[in-house]
């Protein structure tokens, strides 16, 4: 079981060096955790490619589509973040010894309290989540 950040999960369904990394290591584990965070950001991640130019209106409803069934669908397991989320977020930012951004913060929460392996192409978070003793894993392509 693992937690994946935005990171990971955009690369499974949007085209990038990471995806076919991505999608190994999905079919790895028996269950993959998301947060409704993460639904959130990768919609604005598939927004803002479609924005830049990266890809097409329709590349970005087939993504959001498909990632929508699979979350609604069962596919992933869910965090649900509550109060004790957002109260550790709050405690890891307030110690002021990390470069920590609010949603990062929530991620390593969501992760920590499952006592969940957090997955992310994010160098800083994988940082950030280590030295907040969360056991994480950089994907690199």
């Amino acid at each position: 079981m693992i937690y994946a950040d935005t990171s990971v999960v955009a690369a499974y369904y949007l085209p990038e060096a990471l995806s076919g990394r991505v999608q190994s290591i999905f079919g790895e584990h028996d269950e993959v955790f998301i947060s409704e965070l993460v639904e959130v950001e990768f919609m604005a991640a598939v927004s803002l490619r479609l924005r830049l130019g990266d890809i097409t209106p329709d590349e970005a409803r087939q993504a959001t589509d498909l990632f929508t069934a699979h979350a609604d669908g069962g596919l992933y397991g869910k965090v649900r973040l509550a109060a004790g989320h957002y109260r550790t977020a709050r405690d890891y930012i307030g110690r002021f010894d990390a470069p920590l951004k609010s949603p990062d913060a929530l991620h390593i929460a969501a992760a920590s309290q499952r006592r969940l392996p957090l997955v992310a192409a994010d160098r800083q978070l994988v940082r950030n989540a280590e030295a907040f003793g969360v056991e994480a894993e950089l994907i690199e392509a």
